[in-house]
């Protein structure tokens, strides 16, 4: 009998359900903050915990434990080089959900779910360069004057030529129904 065993179920079978809450635990340690519906954050708030406490004390028992959830070998080491000692001082509470509203779509609760504490990337601060000060080119012209004034214009007209690239001719695009109509009428499919 199943009586008071309760979990959140999510409606899914049991793998489906494990994957969910995996996939979830890993795109947590990756991005530290990922928008989901209520029940899904609560779901996977209890597995995350309890990784971040396996990744306080470092141990292989402990990484191997966090390998069966995480599956990847980086986020392992991740989550015990990074997320772990960043936590090494609270007792429980690792993660927090914040409620945004409703999905528009099926009216469903929407919430974040973040670590509490949350490492911020330095973004480095560039320094504008100096605009330097660009002279204009001048076009060369040809020193020598060519003898004969019409193979001159030919050679213009062949830099012109090469300088030049013809534009791409443009096929009309097919609309949807036409590429269908080509499937259908086939020569070998009427008898």
């Amino acid at each position: 009998m199943r009586h008071k065993k309760s979990r959140h179920q999510l409606n899914r079978f049991t793998s489906w359900h494990k994957a969910t809450l995996n996939s979830m635990a890993r795109s947590i340690i990756i991005n530290q903050r990922i928008n989901t519906t209520l029940a899904k954050a609560k779901a996977a708030r209890t597995l995350i915990e309890n990784l971040i406490t396996l990744a306080k004390e470092n141990t292989l028992a402990n990484k191997r434990r966090a390998f069966r959830v995480l599956q990847d070998h980086k986020l392992v080491s991740l989550l015990f080089n990074d997320i772990g000692p960043r936590f090494k001082n609270r007792v429980g509470g690792y993660t927090r959900i914040l409620n945004l509203g409703v999905r528009r779509g099926d009216n469903a609760n929407i919430a974040i779910l973040e670590l509490s504490e949350i490492k911020k990337e330095e973004k480095k601060t560039v320094k504008p360069e100096k605009a330097k000060e660009v002279k204009p080119k001048q076009e060369k012209k040809p020193e020598t004057l060519p003898e004969n004034p019409q193979a001159g214009e030919k050679q213009e007209k062949k830099d012109e030529h090469v300088s030049e690239k013809p534009d791409a001719v443009k096929k009309p695009t097919k609309k949807f129904l036409g590429g269908l109509r080509g499937i259908f009428k086939k020569e070998r499919d009427s008898l």
